[in-house]
């Protein structure tokens, strides 16, 4: 009877769950020209990674702080603060122009800084109006539409040129000058009621 040579057999121990395919491509791996072990790579920051602090506090403080109870319905500061004839809804203008003028500097395109004015102008004007101008507002929330374009634009190449800061001053400062006069037309309207009241001859009792 002939006698085989002895067979040498590898036998391979793999953990519950495993297959022979995982070790197999988990060793390739480990002997590729990929990174090394425990080096952690950053992506590179994009849009939907960007924050600012401050503009998210302010923003959400304005327009998104608070909720009705047993609702998802949000609302912040600005309608309430804009329930004080005149001062209230300048004050909150000039809160957004702030959050706007820090926007600038991440080098913002021209057209997303119209929009972010315009969204200022809408609120603020249309504010103006008693009641209506309060649930305007309450439902624009103009503070959080901007901070959602500055998150959406922002973290790219700054290319602003001398014509580009020309245009952003001249576009704040006929934003505030239609606030101003927002809020001086409003003020003459309330002026002009109280003087008609005060001129309006008073009712006395009659002579006996």
């Amino acid at each position: 009877m002939s006698e085989d040579p002895a067979r040498e057999i590898e036998v391979e121990v793999l953990p519950p769950g495993a297959t022979t395919g995982s070790r197999s491509a988990s060793g390739e791996a480990s002997r590729g020209s990929g990174p090394a072990r425990g080096v952690k790579i950053e992506p590179p920051p994009t849009a939907n990674t960007f924050e600012d602090p401050f503009i998210a506090l302010v923003s959400r403080l304005m327009d998104s702080a608070f909720v009705i109870p047993g609702t998802k319905i949000r609302f912040g500061l600005d309608p309430l603060i804009g329930l004080w004839p005149g001062i209230g809804d300048g004050a909150a203008a000039l809160t957004s122009i702030v959050l706007l003028t820090k926007s600038v500097r991440y080098g913002l395109p021209k057209i997303v800084l119209a929009r972010m004015a315009l969204n200022i102008v809408l609120n603020a004007t249309l504010g103006a109006f008693p009641v209506v101008g309060d649930a305007f507002s309450f439902w624009f929330k103009s503070n959080d539409k901007n901070y959602s374009l500055l998150r959406q634009y922002a973290g790219k190449p700054d290319r602003s040129t001398k014509h580009d800061w020309l245009f952003v001053v001249g576009l704040l400062g006929g934003t505030a000058l239609i606030l101003i006069l927002t809020v001086i037309g409003y003020a003459a309207m309330v002026a002009t009621v109280i003087r008609i009241i005060l001129s309006h001859p008073s009712g006395g009792g009659g002579a006996g």
